[in-house]
């Protein structure tokens, strides 16, 4: 007897889309050395964790909309209009500033946009790669597929502290435009995967939003991004503080030992399930980021950036399978910005608490606060760790 065979994982539109997400997170990661211009500008630390931050608040207020247009419109539409803004904006960057105060309200609505154009691609790819990966591998494939952001996020700054030093400041700003540009291109080629119906209208985001599941993943979710805010936006300061030449080692080292764990692990949590490797994960990276304030020279950057991106490497796929897992792709879209969404809005109050806290308390405080949030989560999960979902059995 002749048998289906089984759904491919690595597809053709899985590399591709890969491709596009490489692109526009190496894109985003350009910009985690702007906080250096923003100082450069006159800006204090509240002032780099306000202008960062709302880039996050941006993108988790529009969450709800930009879920209903991926559910509607469909995931590759969607992520079409992301490119295109991520693409664009970096050019209305280009306006030339010597005083903060001057551009202030300009600058802030224009990241509010600029947030809006990332919530589109990031979470219109990664509904797209659950669309298409099979069901028994959902961990390790949305962990693989999220290589690409990881190695993204390496390159970009990179790219980005190159262009500030050996030209200038519009080079810093043209490079994540055209970054961006590349995943424009990437994904054109792909087909649609959303079937579209009706019914999709019967289920509206908040009531999506209301389940006990979801209500768990965006709380854990949203101590997740607040502890990112420390790391996305502080470490470069850290590094100028301390004298320490290269910034970008940290992100550079983060991104490897999130790849690398990947690599080597990337079907250990589909095996043992979400409820036993998320403490793990909750530990690692919160330790990186609780060991940061005894930073002092290259080498203890790199192994600190090493350490955190390894408890990133599992905590992040491990997330978003929970949350797509066993939901009906009419809604995958909504579940997906609900967690991204979170991440965001953590993201967002970290940036503006932490901001507010290395201003009158030190870079050191800062990152306290932020490792502990990632360690507060192991009492969300130990309070209901009886409830979190079991691995998925060859579906």
């Amino acid at each position: 007897m002749n048998s289906v065979p089984a759904p491919r994982l690595y597809s053709a539109a899985f590399l591709a889309m890969a491709a596009a997400n490489f692109s526009a997170a190496a894109s985003f990661g350009v910009f985690f050395l702007f906080p250096l211009l923003i100082e450069q500008y006159g800006g204090s630390k509240f002032d780099i964790g306000l202008i960062m931050g709302v880039f996050a608040l941006a993108a988790t207020l529009c969450r709800p909309w930009v879920a209903q247009i991926i559910d509607r419109l469909g995931r590759k539409h969607s992520y079409t209009l992301g490119s295109l803004l991520l693409t664009l904006l970096p050019w209305v960057y280009l306006l030339p500033v010597r005083d903060l105060a001057t551009v202030y309200p300009f600058l802030l609505v224009l990241r509010i946009v600029h947030g809006i154009g990332l919530a589109f691609c990031f979470t219109a790819c990664f509904t797209y790669v659950a669309d298409i990966v099979p069901a028994q591998r959902l961990n390790e494939g949305i962990g693989m597929f999220g290589i690409s952001g990881l190695i993204g996020l390496a390159v970009g700054p990179l790219v980005g502290e190159l262009a500030l030093q050996r030209w200038s400041e519009p080079a810093f700003f043209l490079s994540a435009s055209a970054l961006a540009a590349i995943g424009l291109v990437c994904h054109l080629p792909l087909r649609e995967t959303l079937v579209r119906t009706d019914k999709g209208s019967l289920t509206p985001f908040l009531a999506v939003l209301k389940r006990p599941k979801m209500i768990r993943i965006g709380l854990l979710s949203m101590l997740f991004g607040f502890g990112l805010a420390g790391s996305g936006n502080f470490v470069a300061p850290l590094a100028a503080e301390r004298l320490i030449a290269l910034a970008s080692l940290y992100f550079f080292c983060y991104s490897s030992a999130a790849i690398l764990i990947r690599v080597l692990g990337g079907r250990l949590t589909d095996r043992f399930g979400e409820r036993r490797v998320l403490p793990y994960a909750l530990l690692l990276t919160g330790a990186g980021l609780l060991l940061l304030p005894l930073v002092r020279g290259q080498w203890d950057l790199a192994l600190v950036g090493f350490m955190g991106g390894c408890g990133h490497g599992i905590l992040y796929p491990a997330l978003n399978s929970w949350a797509v897992r066993d939901e009906p792709p009419l809604i995958r879209g909504k579940v997906t910005a609900i967690y991204t969404g979170a991440l965001d809005a953590g993201n967002f109050s970290g940036s503006l608490l932490l901001g507010m806290i290395g201003q009158w308390l030190g870079l050191s405080v800062l990152f306290l606060a932020a490792g502990g949030s990632l360690w507060l989560g192991l009492l969300l999960l130990g309070r209901n760790a009886d409830k979190l979902p079991k691995p998925a059995q060859g579906r």
